[in-house]
């Protein structure tokens, strides 16, 4: 068993529209969103160890180890399944952190479906899912890997299967904070729920949008630039900003002329996280 290694991709996600409903007694905010992967992310490989010992090898600017997400899953998972294993993980870091795609969620996912597969815990999707939800609100649709209309913090998920267009995004030098943007007394706090699935068109605005364009330059210059070919958004609280296209070529046209002066990256839309691709195929 300690023998035991594999490379896991940990995918980015879209928010293809976001309200905000209202704000909750606990702080923390109702929302309505949309959840898409994307075939492009971080790889994360994990090798299993006999002695108990979790550690991550990649070192994280300004992150200390014990407080990255992907060794608080680690950790977590093993405490609660009572697992006596350990695990060296190494990460292939692609994915900005605070750019609203989702990366230290997708990691903690990648991490809590990679290890209950390694460990042969055989832990069900609703147990891993729940454990997820308790490191961040963006951790279970990781875990259930399906695009899903979310509600509440966004842990209520209704699996969907929107369009899958190729997407250019964006990705401005600035990290978003999210505490910031949920807490800025300008925020739309009051949008009417949307109560047909899937959402209809016209309601894919994000209400963090007017917020962040203003607190971040950098953000609404990317939202300016790429609103001159497609509809352009923001997705979650940022930073990044997105477009779709009916080709990877129209994509990558759009791409060589922005990316000159921005980073980005072209990838297609997934309605099946290619983490879960993967895993099925070492069924």
């Amino acid at each position: 068993m300690a023998a035991a290694r594999l490379t896991l991709p940990s995918p980015a996600k879209l928010n293809l529209m976001l309200h905000i409903l209202g704000r909750r007694e606990d702080g923390y905010h109702e929302l309505q969103t949309l959840f898409q992967f994307l075939d492009y992310g971080d790889d994360i490989t994990f090798a299993v160890r006999d002695d108990g010992v979790i550690r991550l090898h990649t070192e994280f600017a300004g992150v200390p180890h014990d407080s990255n997400l992907i060794v608080r899953a680690a950790k977590m998972l093993q405490q609660q399944s009572g697992c006596a294993l350990g695990i060296d993980i190494w990460i292939d870091k692609v994915l900005p952190m605070g750019g609203g795609i989702g990366g230290g969620s997708s990691n903690a996912a990648t991490t809590l479906l990679g290890l209950n597969h390694l460990w042969q815990l055989g832990w069900d999707e609703d147990r891993l899912a729940a454990l997820g939800l308790s490191l961040g609100a963006d951790v279970p649709v990781f875990v259930r890997g399906h695009a899903a209309f979310a509600e509440g913090v966004g842990e209520k998920l209704t699996p969907v299967d929107p369009e899958e267009p190729w997407y250019l995004v964006l990705v401005p030098q600035v990290s978003v904070s999210t505490a910031e943007i949920f807490s800025d007394p300008l925020l739309t706090r009051n949008t009417p729920p949307i109560k047909v699935r899937p959402v209809p068109e016209g309601n894919s605005r994000n209400d963090c949008l007017p917020v962040v364009a203003r607190r971040y330059p950098e953000v609404r210059n990317a939202l300016d630039l790429l609103g001159k070919f497609t509809e352009a958004k923001l997705t979650g609280t940022g930073s990044c900003v997105f477009g779709g296209f009916p080709s990877k070529a129209e994509a990558d046209k759009v791409s060589a002329l922005l990316t000159e002066t921005l980073s980005g990256f072209v990838a297609k839309g997934s309605n099946v996280s290619m983490l879960h691709r993967k895993l099925q195929s070492l069924l």
